[in-house]
């Protein structure tokens, strides 16, 4: 290929391309900060601020991809960083002009004290709810540093630094909106002692310097609260992030979409939450934001809403609706729910985080039941043939593929998307136990997540085998809570008839989540752990196992 080198792979050269366009974007937001911490205009200020915001911003890139490579998938994310620190700087300009004319029309403030009611500490605050403390840390170094070389000044970057650590450090963890109100109120309090201490150190305490300095400083608990609680919604919009007051919001069973789902699909109801519970207990232990985890749970089967009765979960001992139909229109309807719940969700605008994690839960794994069921009903017709006219009934009927009863994917490109499939796989197979001990329970969890690894279903998403192996754990150790024995009570006895119903159900259908015949679920153990030895034999030569990449 022309312009190609033998010997380089293709991955490293757009590899290579993608990390050139990252610090062309780096390079753009020098320019502009450049311009924005220009106080008179000339080339040589220009150069120098320039060069400055470019070893500020490569430091700053630098430490992201070391500590927070995640970010970095995406340029959208380093386009954000680049416009809070720009627009950070660009925002205390803005203030600081009209807080100078304040001043003046007050008379009674001193000007020297319009700087401390710049509210830079909000860039800081909403870098902690869009990205996190870490990287929040080297924002406030970057900002601080910029908005002292504007105001040639050397003790505002100590303010700016303190405020904004003050304000990232207060909205760790926020869950609530009303969270914002008290960072900003911890904020001016921050920043109002700290420029008591800088008036100390310059030896104008004891100044009118100092009732203008207390009143600016304390006014930015109110401006950085205005600010954040404006512009968080809309970097959450535009960038598509997902943060966790939004997840909080989200995980209100009052929402509209569980309402509906309780209501018109019990069933799928109640496994969503089954599902939430087993997600949740697994994902700290993968590194997976656990609230995130428990809500893209309970919206995952929101597609069933559609038709929640060729679901068997949501049929309550009534007919199945497969029994009419022929395999493959009953495997349609059964995926048609991914797409469903797509939909849906884009139409209650929830997040695109979540929204792909609705299409990608199935991945392309295959439907075994009907699939099986239409190889048998072919077999049937091939057995059967006794005259021309049953040979061309035979040659009207196409033969079933694998792909015909498969998802359309994609497979889960992420650990919570991964995390929802095999949960959902997991809690769905668990309803056939006749005997649920722990001893049972921990074997079928070892089943599924096997079949679904063997199947391919997560090699596109970054989970470990020491993360499989904890998911395992935690899976097993809350459906062996959920499904624990009770005491047979005299003249309750209902174990004969509860087994007998269970067989009626399996017999109707499969669920639509597990997606394992009998002969997966009860099939040889030895020929699975072959098959999976022979797939990680050469890979698990020379490592652990704790940090290979599936």
């Amino acid at each position: 290929m022309k312009g190609m080198k033998n010997g380089v792979p293709i991955t490293s050269k757009h590899n290579d391309l993608a990390d050139n366009r990252k610090y062309g974007i780096l390079v753009v937001f020098a320019l502009l900060s450049a311009a924005i911490v220009q106080s008179k205009f000339g080339l040589e200020p220009f150069i120098g601020g320039f060069l400055v915001a470019c070893l500020l911003l490569v430091i700053l890139y630098r430490d992201i991809i070391r500590y927070k490579p995640q970010y970095m998938k995406k340029e959208s994310m380093l386009i954000l960083l680049g416009v809070m620190i720009v627009g950070t700087v660009a925002m205390g300009r803005i203030f600081h002009y009209f807080l100078l004319n304040l001043s003046k029309g007050v008379g009674s403030l001193s000007l020297e004290g319009a700087v401390f009611g710049m509210p830079i500490p909000a860039g800081a605050m909403l870098v902690a709810l869009l990205f996190d403390f870490h990287t929040a840390i080297f924002f406030s170094f970057i900002v601080s540093l910029l908005s002292g070389l504007w105001l040639h000044d050397t003790v505002y970057p100590v303010y700016a630094f303190v405020g904004s650590l003050t304000a990232a450090f207060s909205v760790i963890r926020c869950k609530k909106r009303s969270v914002l109100l008290r960072g900003g109120f911890y904020t001016g309090i921050a920043n109002t002692i700290t420029a008591i201490i800088l008036l100390l150190f310059q030896g104008e305490l004891l100044t009118a310097k100092t009732i203008s300095t207390t009143v600016f400083s304390l006014s930015t608990a109110i401006s950085i609260t205005a600010v954040v609680s404006v512009l968080l919604p809309v970097f959450e919009h535009i960038f598509h992030i997902t943060t966790d007051i939004s997840l909080l919001e989200l995980l209100d069973l009052n929402q509209p979409l569980m309402k509906n789902l309780l209501i018109a699909a019990p069933g799928t109801y109640h496994h969503s939450v089954i599902v939430g519970n087993l997600v949740e207990s697994a994902a700290e232990a993968v590194g997976v934001n656990p609230l995130l985890a428990r809500v893209s749970a309970y919206y995952h089967d929101i597609g069933k809403l559609k038709m929640p009765e060729y679901f068997v979960e949501n049929q309550s001992g009534r007919a199945s609706k497969h029994e009419k139909l022929t395999p493959h229109l009953s495997s349609m309807a059964i995926v048609s729910h991914v797409k469903e719940g797509v939909e849906l969700a884009r139409q209650a605008k929830l997040p695109q985080l979540i929204i792909e994690i609705i299409q990608q839960h199935h991945g392309n794994s295959l439907i075994s039941y009907f699939y099986q069921k239409a190889r048998e009903q072919f077999e049937g017709l091939k057995t059967d043939i006794k005259s021309p006219r049953d040979q061309s009934r035979l040659e009207s009927v196409y033969e079933p593929f694998e792909d015909d009863y498969r998802y359309s994917g994609p497979k889960p490109q992420t650990r919570v998307a991964a995390l929802v499939m095999m949960a959902d796989a997991v809690e769905a197979s668990s309803r056939v136990l006749s005997d649920p001990t722990p001893a049972r329970i921990a074997a079928l969890v070892d089943k599924i997540i096997n079949h679904i690894f063997l199947e391919g279903q997560l090699d596109e998403c970054e989970l470990t085998l020491k993360d499989i192996s904890e998911i395992k754990k935690y899976f097993s150790y809350i459906l062996t809570g959920i499904l624990h024995k009770r005491i047979d009570y005299p003249g309750f006895n209902f174990s004969d008839e509860s087994k007998r119903n269970a067989a009626k159900d399996i017999e109707r259908g499969p669920r639509g989540e597990a997606h394992l015949t009998a002969h997966t679920l009860d099939g040889s153990d030895k020929e699975l752990s072959k098959t999976y030895k022979n797939r990680h034999s050469a890979t698990q030569e020379g490592l652990t196992g704790t940090s290979q990449i599936i």
